[in-house]
């Protein structure tokens, strides 16, 4: 195992003493869990829940999912355990149980979008449509061959839209949220208070959909990790979420956060 290296700082941050000073910050989907075919069908590894509430402790309560599931989905995966958590890409966080969302589910702009995805998807077997309520996703990982398609009805709705939504692409997915919303701008709204202020994010996750929480991770003076393959400006790699989850328990049980 490498070693990730300590924080460098004049003095240490007020809670320091646990793990040196780091935040945690963990996507969900081909992180903590493997892929599946379909959003729902993801399944949870035993134990995990426990080992997350264990390592929450040694880092003195700041570690934070930052993920692309609502935040409720979160829960329900993980029940009942409850962590901090930032929900589509941003657009939703809770913190310390306090939940705030930062734009509504009734949008009559998204919900036309939903509604072109979901005609899409009942003229195309095997295209999947996720409405996450604030937005809304489009899969084609069961239907492989369609991505084209697919993609071109994000660029139509998109266009539809306007400039105050994006489109973020992911494995076998595109998902149109507002375009405020990024995981940089959850980690950086996380390390404004306690108790994420003045320590060292660690980022680990497994698309591109995370590559914007590595770069503001790495801007911090932080660390960032990828899971999986692929191109990506994190110095630090994992197999898979199966490794993650060994080097989960490692951390929890006190050894040096390191791949």
């Amino acid at each position: 195992m490498t070693a990730l290296p300590e924080p460098a700082r004049p003095a240490p941050p007020q809670g320091a003493g646990h793990a040196d000073g780091y935040a945690l910050f963990l996507d969900f989907d081909g992180t903590l869990v493997d892929l599946a075919p379909r959003p729902q069908d993801v399944r949870v590894a035993p134990g995990l829940g426990e080992t997350l509430e264990r390592l929450r402790d040694r880092v003195g309560g700041a570690l934070a999912l930052v993920s692309g599931r609502p935040v409720a989905v979160l829960d329900g995966f993980l029940d009942p355990h409850r962590f901090d958590a930032a929900g589509l890409h941003g657009v939703e966080t809770r913190r310390a149980g306090r939940f705030t969302a930062s734009a509504g589910a009734d949008d009559p702009v998204l919900r036309a979008a939903v509604a072109q995805f979901a005609d899409f998807a009942r003229r195309h077997p095997g295209i999947l449509v996720e409405d996450k309520g604030r937005s809304v996703a489009l899969h084609w990982r069961l239907a492989p061959e369609l991505e084209d398609e697919a993609i071109a009805q994000g660029a139509v709705a998109l266009e539809r839209m306007g400039p105050d939504w994006r489109i973020q692409a992911g494995k076998s997915v595109l998902e149109i949220l507002p375009a405020f919303a990024s995981k940089a701008g959850a980690v950086q709204g996380f390390l404004q208070a306690p108790p994420y202020a003045g320590r060292l994010p660690i980022f680990v996750g497994d698309d591109v959909t995370d590559e914007h929480g590595f770069e503001a991770a790495l801007a911090l003076g932080g660390l960032a990790i990828r899971i999986g393959e692929g191109p990506t400006v994190a110095p630090w790699r994992l197999p898979s979420p199966s490794a993650f989850r060994e080097r989960l328990k490692a951390w929890a049980e006190g050894e040096p956060f390191g791949v």
